[in-house]
């Protein structure tokens, strides 16, 4: 599966029925709803596929607690549904998750018990276990970090838990297995039109080699998440700002500070928000916040207000306190939200629901959602664009679609690191086996192995180190430190795999280092 020859079929086809811009959540589960309903498919996206939103989620696959409590039951349950379906088609990568909500005051157990058992309710057959009341010791005995002092109880709730990145990568690796075309790194420059104002194609660039492409297809989907109106745009220079980014920091703890499974939730926080402390890859995700911020970028940078309320915050509840230098990574990610349609409003009153919005160009633009629905998100996305396209109407056939790696759940050894291959760990071993080289570890510390930077650059389109070391192998987001001392071997590795030049490896090894130091609070210099 690699990118020259997804770039070879870009001139195989004179016109493609649906071709969509973006490879995060919504773009790729677009691209796999499409080419399984037949219609021939591609997907170009500027940099690498999951780079921006869709890798640094809360690693969560939930109904949203939260909007239960806002009251809006409808995005409730199409969640809950959503998450039953993940749990199937890809139970190599969703797992059951337990929750746990501390609560310091008399009325917090019985409130917490109700509303979550509404939840439990709303997910009918798809409910992953049941709520439970738990007594002050029990709470205790499950989170052994919890602060005791004026704890009066606990609740215990299910939800999802995921590899955000890793889902990513499975679902471009499944387009592309029923034929869709699918390229990273290539960059949408313009947008073409018909006489009568119809959008027929797009110009893109590849931003590797610099050579460009004129696509033709009859319908186009905007599906940049944050970058939503660098693609409005183009086909209107006058239209409204459509999308309002909202940030969210996660910082990532070493394992004893949440020793147990559990994982807890605190419910408010002083200004309101929802905390989660979620195990994930034997570290701990602490977030997240909810920052408006001005402009998009694709490597967005916590505020220090952020990182110190989240801290200040895990301070309130947890015996061992985390510090800066405890904080073995922090990413932040923007949440497309859609724009208010009066100015100054919070994120907080701005629908987390997605909103999909068909101009009369014909360009369909999704805007928000979440990973959860994602599916259902790409079922609406492409019966929109079916219409704009006029394509032969076919129904989805995603429901109980199959995603590369799935596995029966019973069989998925969550202990083993590579557990996030699925169905394909058998293949990894045997590259393992084949070359002592591949066996290796690339970092003493850890269980990652070459075989898998192998397997990256074969089976998963990874170009460059970031790749690797961030979407393929999680190493930039458990420990950024780890990732930095890897890079160099990873690079030189990659080079002697692909033919690159030493030049290659510096340049390579340089920009990851730069951009890995982003990613701590206390400065690094490797030796």
């Amino acid at each position: 599966m690699s990118r020259e020859k997804q770039i070879s079929k870009i001139s195989e086809t004179n016109e493609w029925d649906v071709i969509v811009i973006g490879g995060g959540a919504s773009g790729l589960g677009s691209a796999l709803d499409s080419t399984l309903r037949g219609y021939k498919t591609i997907l170009f996206e500027s940099h690498d596929f999951a780079k921006g939103t869709s890798s640094r989620s809360t690693k969560l696959v939930h109904g949203g607690v939260r909007y239960l409590a806002q009251g809006d039951v409808s995005l409730v349950k199409e969640a809950l549904r959503e998450r039953g379906l993940l749990a199937k088609n890809a139970a190599h990568l969703v797992k059951n998750q337990a929750f746990v909500i501390p609560n310091y005051s008399w009325w917090g157990g019985p409130f917490y018990l109700i509303g979550l058992s509404i939840y439990d309710m709303l997910a009918g057959k798809l409910s992953i276990g049941k709520t439970k009341y738990l007594s002050k010791k029990t709470t205790k005995k499950l989170l052994s970090n919890i602060q005791e002092k004026g704890l009066n109880s606990g609740v215990l709730y299910h939800d999802g838990q995921f590899d955000d990145a890793r889902l990513a990568i499975n679902l471009m690796q499944s387009a592309v297995e029923n034929n869709a075309t699918l390229v990273n790194y290539m960059q949408v420059t313009g947008l073409s039109k018909s006489e009568s104002g119809k959008i027929n194609g797009v110009t893109i660039k590849d931003t590797i080699s610099g050579e460009s492409f004129e696509v033709k297809g009859k319908s186009v989907i905007n599906a940049t998440g944050v970058f939503t109106d660098t693609i409005l745009n183009m086909n209107n220079p006058d239209h409204k700002k459509t999308v309002v980014p909202s940030q969210g920091v996660h910082l990532v703890l070493d394992k004893s500070f949440l020793p147990q499974e559990d994982a807890i939730m605190i419910p408010k926080t002083s200004d309101g928000r929802v905390l989660f402390v979620v195990p994930w890859h034997e570290k701990v995700v602490v977030g997240t916040t909810d920052t408006l911020i001005e402009h998009s970028s694709f490597e967005p940078k916590a505020l220090e207000k952020e990182i110190q309320f989240i801290l200040d915050t895990a301070k309130k509840y947890l015996v061992k306190v985390p510090t800066r230098e405890d904080v073995l990574s922090v990413f932040a990610g923007l949440r497309p939200l859609a724009a208010p349609k009066e100015e100054g409003k919070s994120t907080k009153e701005v629908s987390r629901s997605h909103k999909i919005i068909v101009d009369k160009s014909g360009l369909v633009t999704v805007i928000g959602g979440k990973w959860t629905t994602y599916r259902q998100m790409a079922q609406e996305i492409i019966d929109e664009a079916a219409t704009a396209g006029d394509l032969k109407k076919v129904e989805t056939k995603t429901h109980h679609f199959s995603i590369h790696g799935n596995m029966p759940a019973s069989q998925v050894n969550r202990k083993d690191h590579l557990y996030i291959y699925g169905s394909d760990i058998l293949e990894i071993i045997k590259l393992q086996k084949s070359n002592p080289e591949y066996a290796k570890k690339i970092h003493p510390r850890y269980d990652y192995t070459f075989a898998e930077v192998v397997w990256a650059i074969k089976h998963e389109m990874a170009v460059t180190v970031e790749d690797v070391l961030a979407r393929r192998i999680r190493f930039l987001f458990l420990d950024a430190r780890a990732a930095i001392d890897a890079a160099k071997p990873v690079a030189e590795f990659m080079a002697k795999e692909t033919g690159k030049s030493e030049e290659w490896v510096r340049q390579q090894t340089e920009t990851f280092i730069q951009l890995a130091k982003n990613y701590l609070l206390v400065d690094y210099n490797p030796n």
